[in-house]
């Protein structure tokens, strides 16, 4: 047996360890402590959906549109409304969001105006922070689920990972991304995927230029419409 002394610390050294080891569910404390794959505190875009919010108590969207989600592609979409003239579309793109995160504000971006169709870009970034694309894969399950408990009968459009020059370097794990997701959506007449990955390359196989503006990775009017045309004949 271990003396009574020794025995005593190493209690005292194993409790120590449990109190102070993040939680599994933890993001927060996962992001600070630099896990692979880890991502960044949930409610860092808080502000700009409160804004929505505002907006929205003073001037209410009509349900029964379509709502345009996601990462700051979305967001920075400002022809929009007339790329789909016509088309109730609605904007709710925020920050540089991951999918984990459009999923976190699900119930207050996207399904209070019961939209018929919902238009979704997210993934990029979420392989930018380390995030596998079998878990981006995951998490896209999870935003379908969420959008079903809520409104069955919703169309769901997930325009793919597109290919950024300032990312080229994760650009197979984008392509195993939209691997991925294209095979869940085929599962589902009220999926569809869309590929943006294949035009927005040129003929030497690598992203065109006149696609981005100055940092590599967000769109020029030329980029945005390459995705209007791919989506025009779904979008309605």
């Amino acid at each position: 047996m271990l003396p009574t002394r020794i025995l005593a610390a190493t209690l005292l050294l194993v409790a120590c360890s449990s109190r102070s080891a993040p939680s599994e569910g933890s993001a927060a404390a996962a992001a600070v402590v630099g896990e692979p794959g880890t991502l960044p505190a949930l409610d860092r875009f808080e502000a700009e959906i409160a804004r929505f919010e505002a907006s929205d108590r003073t001037s209410p969207p009509a349900p029964g549109g379509i709502v345009f989600v996601g990462s700051s592609s979305i967001r920075l979409w400002t022809s929009l409304a007339s790329d789909f003239p016509a088309l109730p579309v609605l904007n709710r793109g925020f920050g540089g969001s991951t999918l984990q995160e459009v999923n976190h504000y699900l119930p207050r971006v996207v399904l209070p105006y019961r939209p018929r169709m919902i238009v979704l870009y997210a993934g990029d970034n979420d392989i930018a922070s380390g995030r596998a694309p079998q878990r981006v894969a995951e998490d896209y399950r999870a935003f379908v689920r969420l959008v079903r408990r809520s409104l069955p009968a919703a169309r769901i459009v997930y325009i793919s990972v597109k290919p950024s020059p300032s990312r080229w370097a994760l650009n197979e794990q984008g392509r195993e991304t939209n691997r991925l997701v294209r095979v869940i959506t085929a599962t589902d007449p009220l999926q569809t995927f869309v590929d943006v990955f294949s035009p927005m390359l040129g003929s030497n196989g690598r992203p065109r230029a006149e696609l981005f503006v100055a940092d590599s990775l967000h769109m020029t009017p030329t980029g945005y419409v390459v995705w209007r045309n791919r989506l025009t004949p779904i979008v309605r």
